[in-house]
């Protein structure tokens, strides 16, 4: 494994940079000045709100190239780079189904604010750790009528596969769905997923796939792994992610990112 090539650092957020507490180690921030210093870009990229993710990484967040809600949206501090929006009828019309889902908890994202409908206070309590920028609301299909949304997130207490996807896999070729967590389910365009979010910003940077560098660990993070030559895998990861990624790191909570980036370090010394 050759790491002097690589110019451009990517991780998903949750179960992979983020440890199971949430936070983001004090050994990464020393590592990404490091990085800094060789010229090695880094991006964020998650199924996160973007206000979300900079709460999370906020003494960086205008060095660093955010991909937010699965690819929906990429940003540069305040640059937008790209936004990719659902068609309004696609959203009002999935609403109806995905409120017949039992015990399930629906979000609507738009750039800048996340809606919800829930008046659960144990969800509310949840979600607001991936979502800074939030309403509740009396009905969802009212704010997509007049609002431009990102992404739909479905949230199930239990598992988002085993309850969720079942009931709208027969959806596939309207929206794009992806299992994101063990309780979180996402419905974008089918055109905005982290791989596609990714080429674009490698493409602006005049980065090739053999120059990238990704972490993941779940669905959402397939297409994003899939345009990096060192693709990883952490070793918390779905089965199916392991099986895709070039390579397998530690746990998120065994510094699996950072012992990587300590490599990379060195190589570029």
């Amino acid at each position: 494994m050759d790491l002097s090539k690589v110019k451009l650092v990517v991780s998903d957020m949750d179960g992979t940079l983020l440890n199971s507490k949430g936070e983001v180690s004090a050994l990464f921030f020393d590592l990404f000045k490091k990085l800094q210093k060789q010229n090695i870009l880094f991006c964020a990229a998650s199924g996160r709100q973007y206000h979300s993710i900079v709460n999370k990484l906020a003494t960086i967040k205008n060095e660093i190239y955010v991909i937010a809600e699965n690819g929906a949206i990429a940003k540069k501090g305040a640059e937008v780079l790209l936004l990719k929006s659902l068609n309004t009828k696609k959203v009002t019309d999935i609403i109806p189904v995905l409120r017949n889902i039992k015990d399930t908890h629906i979000v609507l994202c738009s750039q800048d604010t996340a809606y919800i409908e829930s008046k659960d206070e144990t969800f509310i309590n949840l979600f607001q750790e991936y979502y800074n920028n939030f309403k509740i609301v009396d009905n969802l299909i009212e704010i997509a009528k007049t609002t431009s949304i990102l992404k739909i997130a479905v949230y199930h207490f239990s598992s988002s596969e085993e309850f969720i996807y079942p009931v709208i896999k027969h959806l596939t070729a309207d929206y794009l769905i992806k299992i994101s967590g063990q309780n979180w389910l996402d419905l974008s365009d089918d055109k905005a997923n982290k791989g596609d979010a990714l080429k674009e910003v490698q493409k602006l940077l005049d980065i090739s796939k053999e120059e990238t560098m990704v972490f993941g660990d779940y669905h959402n993070d397939i297409e994003m792994l899939q345009e990096a030559t060192y693709s990883f895998a952490m070793k918390n990861a779905h089965r199916d992610i392991t099986a895709i990624a070039n390579y397998t790191t530690e746990s998120n909570n065994n510094f699996g990112v950072e012992r990587v980036l300590e490599k990379l370090v060195q190589v570029h010394s």
